[in-house]
Parts: structure tokens; sequence; C-alpha cells
């Protein structure tokens, strides 16, 4: 159905492809934790068709609009074959079994970070996306797996998923397919981009480049930017602790 080839960060794709979602998912607000920190995060597969607004689903809620939700990331999207990565490095965990352990609103398999860019326009039934930033993982996995070190090992894995914008509103159903329609910036992978924010954290060149790219979210634009002025890394303790 697709064929791809080696593209920067990861693997480009070259003809239009399409997979099928495993699970579609929301979740209310609730309280996480001990103590109780307001949270959408926990999400259980439906079984039914949902509208998709420039926001998101409908019924699917976050509990920090600040940080959370919004245009820009309307849509969280977890590729379930990281599950099984996760069961091997942590051990078992019964959030594990089936999609929903990591807040996210699509499960598929078979597309992971190397193979998605900034940019990419997908069709999902009615709707129609596109993808605007890697997830930056928060203290609420930490929670949400009752394990300390989830939000860094999420990080530093790479492993973290990503956000579509929402530019056709539409109905999506559980049993639709995810199919790639337009690539704008196949250079710019997910992975890339986490790579050059995580671990070659002061590249000038791919700083300047995500500074530079009108298709990703303002806010990691934003945050490039900084870091070529300062010449610093920003502290990421109170996001992935919450202390």
């Amino acid at each position: 159905m697709e064929t791809h080839k080696p593209g920067a960060g990861g693997m480009a794709m070259e003809k239009p492809f399409s997979r099928p979602l495993k699970a579609l998912l929301t979740g209310p607000v609730q309280p996480l934790g001990p103590r109780a920190v307001p949270s959408g995060i926990a999400k259980s597969a439906v079984d039914r068709p949902l509208w998709l607004s420039r926001v998101g689903f409908d019924g699917d809620g976050q509990g920090d609009l600040v940080k959370h939700g919004g245009p820009e990331k309307a849509v969280h999207h977890y590729p379930f074959d990281h599950y099984a990565d996760w069961q091997q490095e942590k051990g078992p965990h019964p959030l594990l079994g089936a999609p929903g352990a990591f807040g996210e609103n699509l499960s598929t398999e078979g597309i992971l970070e190397r193979d998605v860019a900034i940019g990419d326009v997908f069709l999902l039934g009615g709707a129609v996306l596109e993808v605007s930033q890697g997830r930056q993982p928060c203290f609420k996995l930490n929670l949400r797996f009752d394990r300390p070190g989830m939000a860094v090992s999420v990080q530093t894995s790479g492993r973290t998923g990503w956000y579509f914008r929402v530019r056709e509103e539409g109905m999506v159903s559980p049993g639709d397919h995810l199919s790639l329609l337009d690539r704008q910036a196949p250079e710019w992978t997910i992975a890339r981009i986490a790579h050059l924010f995580y671990v070659d954290r002061l590249n000038r060149e791919g700083l300047e480049g995500i500074a530079a790219l009108p298709l990703l979210a303002e806010s990691w634009r934003q945050l490039a930017r900084r870091r070529l002025e300062s010449g610093l890394i920003e502290d990421w303790s109170r996001r992935l602790t919450g202390g």
C-alpha cells in the first residue's frame, strides 16, 4: 500500500497510505493522583461516531486549558506500537493492555514519530487533520502510571506521540482510517524535532530551522527562538515532576 525511503529524521513516505484506527478515545476531566489534580488524561475507547471540532472531540476534556487542548493540540495521537516497548522496559502494568494509557485520542499501529512530519495532512472520516507538534510529556503521566519517572522516560525515549490541528471539522467513527493526503515539510519529522529539543539541544542550525517552520505550533517556534537568543536550555523540572 505504501513505500518508504530514508528522510531527514526518519522515514519519508513516498505515497499516500492509510491505517485503521485501533481505537478512538475520549475522557472527561477527573481528579488524578493524591492531590486530585484535574486532568482528562484517563481516556477510554468509544463505540460511536463523534463530532470533531477545531478544539477536539465531543466529550473530551482537558484539566488545564493553558497547557493542554486548544486548536494546536486538538487531537492527540499515540502509536500502540510503543506499548510493547513500555512493557518490556517497565514491566507489566494494567494500563498497557489496551489503548488509552497515554491520554491519546487516536491509537494506530504502523505509524511512528519517525514517519510523521510537521504539516502532514490526513483524512480521518469526515475530518481533515494536520500534524502541528510533538507532545511534551508532563508529570500527569507519573500520576497516571503511579511511577515518578514516567514523564522523563517518555521524553528521553522519543516515544512521545504528537498532536493534530483540525483543518476541516467532521464526524469521526471508531472504524475510520487515517489516510495521508499531503506532505508539506517531510524533512521535519516528529522524531527529528524531538532529537533537537531533548538531545542535540543547542544545535543552532536545527533551532533556526525549527524557529522558521511556519507549520509548527507557535509555542514550539518560540521555544527554539528563546534558546537561540539565550544559549540556555529551559528548566523542565516543573513540567516533568510537577514540583
